[in-house]
């Protein structure tokens, strides 16, 4: 009896201890490179968004998220505009999709910014934003899901920002075509605190925002409403979750 009770207590710990270690932060390994400071998952859409914040201001970024559709795209953007709560008119988006779309052979997505100006469709061509953009680059991850890479340089001063962030399912003749309006897609939005993720140096090194490892710490800000979880995550450690994975496995093995 009491054997049964101890596998039935596993059971429910692993069942509420799995989503936590199978998060998006916990589970992305990018190409080696640079490290990012922290990461968040974003609560709608399955993204999340790996970063680090300088002294000189420059966020360098990547964007996880995986297109609504095959040959659709992925976007993330920092709203600048007062007073709207963050939506999406306003943002100063980067948005990522494979050239050819869901046919073609090629796995290098293109990258393209965004003023966006309102609720139509965006055109095939960049427009400029409002934050200069270096170390634009892309690649194809696990799952087909997108990952966007950049460094913004921001206004001095900013210490939480706006971001919005977006996925469609179709681009049309190289131009993304409008996202759905499901209720997920219509609260992709909240608060990024930019001092979570400080460096320690004050400049991002060459290349910053090219694929990476990442290393990640967890917090717990909220936006629109609603708690936006972050994990920590690492390449060379196991998450804290894991460990308790581990653990309770083990004490199975053992009443069993």
């Amino acid at each position: 009896m009491a054997t049964t009770t101890a596998h039935q207590l596993v059971v429910v710990l692993l069942v509420l201890a799995l989503p936590a270690a199978m998060s998006a932060c916990t589970s992305e390994v990018f190409p080696s490179g640079k490290t990012y400071v922290t990461c968040q998952d974003l609560p709608e859409l399955g993204a999340a968004l790996h970063w680090t914040y300088y002294a000189d201001a420059s966020l360098s970024l990547a964007f996880v998220a995986a297109p609504a559709a095959p040959g659709g795209w992925v976007a993330w953007g920092i709203n600048p505009t007062a007073g709207n709560g963050g939506g999406m008119v306003g943002t100063q988006a980067l948005l990522a999709f494979v050239a050819g779309g869901a046919s073609s052979s090629s796995s290098t997505p293109t990258v393209r910014t965004y003023n966006i100006t309102g609720y139509d469709a965006v055109g095939a061509a960049s427009t400029p934003i409002a934050f200069p953009a270096a170390d634009l680059a892309a690649d194809v991850g696990s799952g087909g899901r997108i990952r966007l890479y950049a460094t913004l340089q921001l206004d001095k001063g900013m210490k939480v920002v706006n971001q919005v962030w977006q996925v469609g399912s179709s681009v049309t003749r190289g131009a993304p075509d409008v996202h759905a309006m499901a209720p997920e897609n219509l609260v992709a939005m909240g608060k990024l605190v930019l001092s979570v993720g400080t460096a320690a140096a004050s400049s991002p090194p060459a290349h910053a925002a090219g694929p990476s490892s990442n290393r990640s710490s967890s917090w717990p800000p909220s936006g629109s409403g609603r708690q936006m979880i972050s994990r920590g995550a690492g390449t060379d450690s196991v998450s804290a979750t894991a460990h308790v994975v581990l653990a309770l496995l083990g004490f199975w093995a053992m009443v069993g």
